[in-house]
């Protein structure tokens, strides 16, 4: 059993519920996924695996999945809101065009010297930290310039 499904049966334990069949597809398809996902594209991955999870576990499994540590909601895009596993990864930085709606990642320790020195000139502890930044892409802002 890998780390992650052992944490998360762990984590439905202390809520007295067990890991299920549908509810260990949705953990796999998860963590096969190396991209942001919303919950309609989970349940169609999930959907060409098995038929056995509906679209309402994808939508109550998700919150148990980020209750857990596991994933957490990335950003909202597309009036979607957008997902990635985090568990076992470093925190980042999301860009998002505006645009075309690409999402690229950067490391968070580049910025976080800079995010702690004003949290203390503020007197703020820093308990976690989510950093996302919308604007135009590179390919984006070629194609303006080309119009």
């Amino acid at each position: 059993m890998q780390d992650h499904e052992l944490k998360f049966k762990d984590y439905l334990a202390t809520k007295g519920l067990k890991l299920t069949s549908p509810r260990k597809h949705i953990l796999d398809a998860v963590f096969d996924l190396h991209e942001h996902f919303n919950a309609e594209e989970l349940y169609n991955r999930v959907k060409s695996i098995t038929s056995d999870v509906s679209i309402a576990t994808i939508y109550r499994t998700i919150p148990l999945l980020v209750d857990a540590g596991l994933v957490q909601q990335a950003l909202r895009s597309s009036g979607r809101d957008r997902y990635e596993h985090i568990y076992g990864h470093p925190k980042h930085i999301h860009w998002l065009c505006k645009a075309c709606g690409a999402i690229v990642e950067t490391d968070l320790n580049t910025l976080m010297g800079a995010v702690r020195e004003q949290a203390s000139l503020m007197g703020f502890r820093v308990q976690e930290t989510e950093i996302s930044i919308m604007g135009l892409c590179w390919k984006c802002i070629d194609n303006e310039k080309q119009i």
